[in-house]
């Protein structure tokens, strides 16, 4: 186990982080955020096809990069320090985990072609709160080969053309452009990262597989959060540090006074505890997926990293005075998007309780 970052990883993150610095500054996701099309969609084609994000874990046999999930940690520690609005979550990440759980039909092969080049954007119809180790509730069923029912908070719904819909122990994919597919954004917390409730009156879809998949991807992510939760925290401590430095009372920088300098020690730390972490889930998810060492560590590092990231951001707010909380300052995207993906996959004491039984301790009370 090497939880160091490979050369190939960081000229990754160099990459992303550069495109993502041109095209994902603060003000313009805040201003994107107020507008009917919170997802950047010229920003995802551009991550997926000229950089390929979109298909780093999938083998090159099926026409990806033939990197792992490790990689994809790295750009999602980069999307969550630009807290970027793009659909990678559910497309690249629940989607496509999905499918390269399912046996590689032709069917599959064209999806996952798809959406890793972002000709299609695809989102996997389950809950955002659906935690891993349970099979979602049945709120879609066949009936008479069509499928009905409603599935609420969907991530990346909205700019979705596939949907993967698991109903009656089958995966199916459905096109959206079907008049029985209804998509409505809700409104949520977290701007940058829109869910919608998806409608099904008699939509029809391809099988691609057993819905088992379904828990498959849901592992997949759970392990990958923690990585966009260190980015989320990276930027809050980072900004905050720069802040205090600039920012002058009593003749002296902020910074400068003790008591400050010991909250963002321990912020530090909790950093740095909680990046081991987040690495080690990532580096365990490539090696062994869906092994017991991987559940393991997903569970263990999204608990804490979650966490750790809502309480950098809650200091970021704080620590930054009266402009931190203001609109204009991006500070509040931060904490949103840290306290979305809090509940995400499960809040921390849901995940602390399947984690209990895989290390032969009591659950939490």
């Amino acid at each position: 186990m090497n939880l160091l970052y490979t050369d190939v990883e960081e000229q990754l993150r160099a990459s992303v982080r550069d495109l993502l610095g041109d095209r994902a500054q603060p003000s313009a996701v805040l201003a994107r955020c107020e507008t009917d099309t919170p997802h950047d969609l010229d920003l995802w084609r551009t991550l997926t096809a000229d950089l390929g994000a979109g298909s780093l874990h999938v083998p090159e046999e099926l026409g990806g990069q033939g990197a792992s999930v490790r990689e994809v940690a790295v750009v999602l520690e980069e999307l969550g320090r630009h807290v970027a609005p793009v659909p990678f979550l559910g497309s690249a990440v629940l989607a496509t985990s999905a499918l390269l759980a399912c046996e590689p039909t032709t069917e599959v092969r064209d999806l996952l072609a798809a959406l890793g080049t972002g000709r299609s954007v695809g989102a996997l119809v389950v809950s955002l709160a659906t935690a891993p180790g349970a099979p979602p509730p049945p709120t879609v069923e066949v009936v008479d080969r069509q499928l009905r029912g409603a599935v609420r908070s969907v991530a990346d719904a909205g700019p979705a053309d596939v949907l993967l819909v698991p109903a009656g122990g089958t995966l199916y994919a459905v096109r959206t452009d079907q008049p029985a597919v209804a998509v409505t954004p809700v409104v949520s917390l977290d701007l940058t990262r829109p869910v919608a409730d998806v409608r099904l009156d008699g939509a029809t879809g391809t099988p691609l597989g057993p819905d088992a998949a379904v828990d498959s991807a849901l592992w997949t992510a759970t392990a990958l959060l923690a990585s966009e939760q260190i980015g989320v925290t990276q930027w809050c401590l980072t900004t905050t540090v720069a802040y205090l430095k600039d920012r002058h009372q009593f003749g002296r920088p902020v910074g400068s006074f003790q008591a400050l300098k010991h909250r963002l020690a321990d912020l530090f730390g909790d950093l740095a505890l909680a990046r081991a972490a987040a690495r080690n889930a990532a580096d365990t998810a490539a090696a062994d997926p869906g092994g017991d060492e991987a559940k393991l560590s997903a569970l263990l590092a999204n608990s804490l990293c979650s966490d750790v990231a809502v309480h950098a951001a809650q200091e970021c707010v704080q620590l930054h005075g009266g402009i931190g909380m203001t609109w204009e300052h991006p500070a509040h995207l931060y904490l949103k998007r840290a306290k979305a993906d809090q509940i995400a996959f499960g809040t921390p004491g849901q995940l602390r309780q399947l984690l209990a039984p895989l290390v032969d301790l009591p659950g939490p009370r």
